[in-house]
């Protein structure tokens, strides 16, 4: 092409990119943070208590503090959203680092009658690419020459090796795509060729199911749908309240009031509405977003520790309740590089024919320039240099003793290729390498092996999805016969044995595997290799079963393809692997396994897995997989491990457990209060916690508790629970029992004491039971700091009993929780601190050093009655 046709070329068609999805605006992601319902409870509250407060401060010209209350409430949803954001945003920034695109990689093309280089993204359509082993194809194109050109399609197929020539007679029919093309994104494995390019950019395969993978199907995650539930609920219970004090107060006013008047009627019906609001606000937990939010935070910051690279925060717990996950074969449940799995000599040949014959009858090459060595070329060639590496053979120092005389290539057609050497014994050597069963019947020589022998041998190798290799040799004679007419045409050949290959399962899987499906996740894998493959992976990492497992629990790519969605709604349940999968197949099988109410993940590391990454709950790419996979997952796992993946599942489901911790916490105490502030109101009592008291217990205790439980390290035992079913509501049976026995515990005790303090006058707790009942003389600054503080530490002890609810442990189970013992004495430390300094402005008085070890040994009977309780049970 001349520079003007590529000009041409580039208005016409466009250029070489990605276009990259578009991100919304950090103030856009920002206001996305209120769309939380608990958050949107809380602005209505905040809404309803400046209402109250404005007034007070006008109205009843009370003093500046009656603003405290809705100051707390608005930093509390400022600092939950606020955190939320921050967090995803450093997540977005890791992985930005990880997910480097560099479209500056130079390619080679021809241009005005010369060779020259490009950056990538200047390729258009036309341009003439050449192409070399190793590099990768920067678009889509029909090849003008192949010569043994071998392409690694696994980024959009899952089909590691696919060859690619232009003579029409090998191509292949059941190819995903034609046998003359080579698609972007896929890797030149061996061999080399010249392409015409044919799409770039968005418009190449690689393009077009990227572009799928940005439609994002807004699946509501299962902590969403349950947090919703919790926002209605007390958003009914704490209306419910309100309502009851309006009917109630109204009618005790009608039956005290012996004459009906307008204006008195109006003032009490207004400060009837003001306690009702005061009491709605009161309901709603400020510290649950909260705790939600710094657990997810949390939780990305450790499991990042876990080579679980988490980007998007609803994806920690989503983890947690999932029922199914999709996963790919090569790289996460096997190690992505072929090896000698078992060698079969005969006749007890040589080892320096042996060696000889493998380094120098290959193509392939090692990089070993790295820690670990990398194959360079044909992976199954390069298993065998690996193989000669481990015996501590280096292959290139035989390869130079050796001198190549004549070479006979690989192909389709012959299915062996053959080198002839002057080896360094100084004897001319023929040596040939390829299928089995035809270099045996090339033999002369075959070491009293018969044929039988041999067809048991490899049916045994691909029954286990083996690759296998047959190896010949002969020495060498003047006027022997070697390669005639592009073939060996030698008479007197050996036959040395075969060489099983496999890709490996990786040493942890298995037991990855069981974890998993013990924990009552089930387990699925969409692979683009052969059903005997795949069927044996399956049973090597123990979720295939051949007494249990039959034809109903595997498919192939075409059949699935022929199922309508009804059928395959009906049998995805059974599924187990489906083999010889086409792209769009797993997003497929997410979607019904959506429609029958699972909870999916989605393991992935080619772009084709891309679009299925988007419609699972949660989806995980690998961490050398490529960027429009990593682009569209949740979560990056780096070291692609499929143990990785059970440690997300541990800490999603441990996260899942904090929050209702904190839940339980959060709600008791607000049982307490309401429904001291709803007999107060019958009662006419006088309030006994004043705003900043409440500011201190609602938000800064709260935001405490909240760092305090979402910091609990996760537990190996919810691996052995089945996955929470997404109907069930977030407060649990246990929960409601606690909340409801403990929360009415303390609501009577207090209600008790405070009537006892109305009626008496005592300026230190060893007077209580001493002195005599009498009128209502309303509460004292002492008695006031007294109630304060007895409810606080209610609140504290119980925090413990919290902490240890579910977990089968003591409450003094400090290991890996030493921020929870360090956040526990500064709440000690800080109620100490106001009651002793804090005066007029949070309303106390100090207290007596006597009243301190009564108030913290009498409420401490909270955490040793929880504690014979778990005893008991346990």
């Amino acid at each position: 092409m001349t520079d003007a046709e590529v000009s041409e070329s580039r208005r016409k068609n466009g250029i070489n990119i990605l276009t990259p999805p578009e991100k919304d605006s950090l103030w856009k992601r920002f206001f996305e943070k209120f769309g939380d319902p608990l958050i949107i409870i809380l602005l209505i509250a905040g809404a309803l208590s400046i209402g109250i407060s404005c007034y007070e401060y006008w109205g009843l010209h009370e003093g500046a503090g009656v603003f405290f209350e809705p100051i707390g409430i608005f930093i509390a949803i400022l600092l939950a959203t606020g955190l939320a954001f921050i967090f995803e945003l450093k997540a977005d920034k890791e992985f930005a680092l990880l997910n480097q695109v560099n479209d500056d990689e130079p390619v080679q093309v021809i241009r005005n009658g010369n060779a020259m280089q490009i950056a990538r993204k200047d390729v258009v359509v036309g341009d003439i690419v050449i192409l070399n082993t190793g590099e990768e194809v920067p678009a889509d194109g029909e090849l003008l020459e192949a010569v043994m050109l071998n392409i690694d399609e696994s980024t959009l197929t899952g089909e590691p090796i696919c060859h690619k020539t232009t003579d029409p007679a090998e191509f292949d029919s059941d190819a995903t795509f034609p046998s003359n093309h080579a698609m972007r994104g896929t890797k030149i494995m061996e061999g080399h060729g010249i392409m015409r390019v044919l799409a770039v950019g968005d418009k190449t395969e690689n393009g077009k199911v990227f572009e799928a993978a940005q439609i994002d199907d807004s699946v509501k995650t299962p902590l969403n749908e349950q947090l919703d539930g919790l926002g209605d609920l007390i958003t009914k219970i704490s209306y419910g309240f309100a309502a009851a004090i309006i009917v109630g107060r109204i009618v005790m006013y009608f039956i005290n009031v012996p004459e009906f008047e307008w204006v008195s009627f109006l003032a009490y019906f207004l400060q009837t509405l003001m306690v009702a609001v005061t009491l709605v606000v009161v309901a709603v937990p400020e510290g649950l977003p909260m705790a939600v939010t710094l657990s997810l935070a949390y939780s990305m910051r450790r499991m990042l520790k876990t080579n679980n690279l988490v980007r998007k925060m609803h994806a920690c717990e989503t983890m947690g309740a999932t029922t199914v996950i999709c996963t790919d074969k090569t790289g996460t449940l096997t190690q992505n590089q072929m090896q000698v799995a078992q060698t079969n000599f005969f006749g007890n040949p040589s080892d320096d024919i042996l060696i000889e014959g493998i380094a120098v009858n290959s193509t392939a090459q090692l990089d070993l320039s790295g820690d670990k060595a990398q194959v360079l070329g044909n992976p199954t060639e390069g298993a065998l240099l690996l193989w000669l590496q481990k015996r501590g053979v280096n292959y290139l120092d035989v390869k130079d003793k050796a001198q190549r005389i004549e070479e006979l290539p690989f192909s389709t057609e012959r299915k062996y290729m053959a080198t002839v050497v002057k080896s360094a014994t100084g004897k001319p050597i023929l040596y040939v390498k390829g299928a089995p069963e035809i270099i045996f019947s090339m033999c002369k020589n075959t070491a009293g092996v018969t044929r039988q022998e041999v067809d048991a041998q490899l049916l045994a190798y691909q029954n286990q999805a083996m690759r296998t290799l047959g190896f010949a040799y002969q020495e060498l004679n003047e006027g022997d016969k070697t390669i005639e007419n592009n073939k060996v045409a030698a008479a007197n050949l050996t036959f040395l044995g075969i060489v099983a290959i496999s890709d490996p399962v990786r040493a942890d899987v298995p037991d990855a595997v069981r974890e998993v499906i013990d924990a009552g996740i089930k387990v699925k894998i969409v692979t683009g290799d052969t059903p005997g493959t795949a069927k044996e992976i399956g049973r090597q990492i123990g979720l295939w079963n051949d007494a249990t497992d039959g034809e109903r629990n595997i498919i192939t790519g075409t059949e699935f393809a022929e199922l309508s969605d009804k059928q395959l709604k009906e049998r995805v349940g059974d599924l187990k692997i489906i083999a010889r999968a086409r792209p769009m197949d797993k997003k497929r099988l997410v979607e019904a396994l959506q429609a029958n109410n699972e909870v999916v993940a989605v393991t992935g590391d080619g772009t084709n897995d891309a679009p299925a990454l988007k419609t699972a709950h949660v989806g995980l790419s690998m961490g050398d997989g490529t960027s429009v996979a990593k682009e569209a997952s949740d979560i990056t796992i780096i070291d692609n491990s499929f143990s990785s993946i059970g440690r997300a599942v541990m800490w999603g489901r441990s996260l899942f457990q904090n929050i209702q911790r904190f839940i339980l916490f959060q709600m008791t105490v607000n049982v307490a209060a309401c429904f001291i502030v709803l007999f107060g109101a019958f009662m006419g009592m006088q309030s006994p916690l004043t705003v900043t008291q409440m500011l201190w217990v609602n938000l800064i205790m709260d935001t405490f508790a909240a760092m305090a439980l979402a910091s609990l390290p996760p537990s190996q035992s919810v691996m052995k629970e089945k996955p929470r079913s997404r109907e069930a509501f977030i407060i649990n049976r246990p929960m409601w029992k606690s909340i409801v026995g403990t929360g009415g515990v303390f609501f009577l005790l207090l209600l008790g004491l405070l009537y006892y303090f109305e009626h008496t006058d005592i300026s230190c707790l060893t007077e209580v039971g001493k002195v005599a009942m009498g009128a209502n003389t309303g509460l004292s600054g002492y008695e006031l700091s007294l109630f304060f503080t007895i409810f606080v530490f209610l609140q504290f002890w119980n925090m413990f009993n919290a902490r240890a609810f579910e977990t089968r442990r003591s409450a003094f189970h400090f290991k890996g929780c030493g921020g929870f013992g360090l956040i526990a004495l500064v709440i000690l430390l800080g109620q100490v601190l106001i009651v002793s300094v804090g005066g007029e402005f949070f309303n106390v008085e100090p207290l007596k050093f006597i009243d301190w070890v009564i108030i913290i040994a009498g409420t401490s009977l909270v955490l040793w009655i929880g504690e014979l309780i778990r005893l008991f049970k346990k």
